[in-house]
């Protein structure tokens, strides 16, 4: 029986929502979850700053090493088939969390759900965005995106109820795993099979990169440097000092609920204005951002802060891989891999550097602020890459 016009029109909604949930579970929860349960891992096994650094930076090398194996050819299978893979891993890995002490198990554990993560992304761009570019709603795109900040969020608020009921780091890592898995049920029945391209079909040689591409690849590197230092130890800088400790308890969720509805908002401000010019404007709000969490001196302060950061986050990462792939159609999913394993190399880089230089200097200051001028920079790049097309377009 044919489909009614309701079932067509309500059909990209459908695979928006499972995109939605898929970024929710692997990347808010899978990815982020780590932010809010880092201070129970301190205060309850005493994890050290570099400690707690390494452990975040083996899970950006695990984003970044999976990004470089998913943008390569010859992948068997279909999108589909390792969408569902990842979101799975990506459950496994982040429940593991609760079962050892041992820091090399954190390692270990959190590298596999950072390449979980990272295929999670890119196969789920993929899927998401060409089903959505095929029904004529690439407009939806932003709700897939959005996925970060409500998984961001959910998880701010699980953590908060279930450590207010006295649960410790271990039973919180669990309860994670468990979330992601219901969320990874509700994408795959959202998402339905059909006949999918192989991953392998846009292997092959790259053609000469669109102008303006690489600008933006290494401007998103530096982007992933720019964020990441605030996103993973926002909560620590919170408890660290005493007059902003009464925003501990919503410091991540008003990071995940700016999160949330940025994409939106960022990719209408981007038809208007231009993608580049907004994803240079973001990059600046950004940095204020960053500055702002080390200086800020009251609760409303850090409050601002993490609105600005996580307002803004998810609208660059939106942003840049929407602009990329614009670029270069036929080779969508390598180039949304570079962008990803440029992403992924510069936040692998803030964590670790952070962790040493609060060590050596007893504050994330001096990380913080070399974080927003690699956001400054970024922008700056992205700018001056879009300016011979411009000059040219007059």
């Amino acid at each position: 029986m044919a489909a009614g016009p309701g079932h067509r029109i309500g059909r990209p909604f459908l695979i928006a929502l499972g995109g939605l949930l898929a970024l929710a579970a692997a990347m808010g929860i899978g990815r982020f979850v780590y932010t809010p349960i880092l201070p129970f891992m301190i205060s309850g096994i005493g994890v050290s700053p570099s400690d707690a650094g390494l452990i975040a930076s083996a899970n950006f090398l695990g984003y970044l090493v999976g990004a470089l194996i998913a943008s390569v050819g010859g992948l068997p299978g279909h999108v589909r088939v390792w969408f569902i893979a990842a979101l799975a891993g990506s459950a496994v890995t982040t429940a593991a969390m609760g079962l050892t002490e041992a820091t090399v198990g954190f390692v270990l554990l959190r590298f596999a759900g950072g390449a979980t993560s990272a295929f999670a992304m890119v196969f789920s761009a993929t899927l998401i965005l060409d089903r959505l570019s095929a029904a004529g709603r690439s407009g939806l795109s932003a709700a897939h995106f959005a996925g970060v900040g409500a998984g961001i969020a959910a998880s701010a608020v699980l953590v908060a109820v279930l450590a207010d009921l006295g649960s410790d780091w271990r039973l919180l890592w669990l309860a994670s795993g468990v979330l992601t898995v219901i969320c990874l049920a509700a994408a795959v029945i959202l998402v339905a099979p059909r006949h999918e391209v192989a991953p392998n079909a846009q292997a092959g040689a790259m053609p000469r990169p669109p102008g303006g591409l690489p600008a933006l690849i290494v401007a998103y590197g530096l982007f992933g440097f720019g964020y990441v230092i605030t996103a993973t130890f926002i909560s620590v800088m919170v408890v660290e000092k005493p007059a902003l400790a009464p925003a501990e308890p919503y410091v991540w969720l008003v990071f995940g609920l700016a999160a949330a509805p940025s994409v939106l908002i960022w990719t209408l401000l981007a038809r208007r204005y231009g993608g580049i010019v907004v994803f240079a404007i973001a990059c600046g709000v950004e940095a204020v951002g960053v500055v702002l969490s080390v200086a800020a001196e009251s609760p409303a302060m850090a409050l601002v802060a993490s609105a600005l950061v996580g307002g803004t986050f998810m609208g660059i990462t939106a942003l840049g891989l929407v602009e990329a792939r614009r670029r270069a159609p036929e080779r969508a999913r390598r180039i949304i891999a570079l962008m990803t394993a440029s992403f992924g190399l510069g936040q692998m880089v803030g964590p670790w550097l952070a962790g040493l230089l609060r060590e050596a200097t007893g504050s994330f200051a001096m990380p913080s602020y070399l974080a927003a001028a690699a956001l400054v920079l970024a922008a700056a790049i992205v700018l001056a890459g879009a300016l011979p097309r411009r000059v040219v377009a007059r």
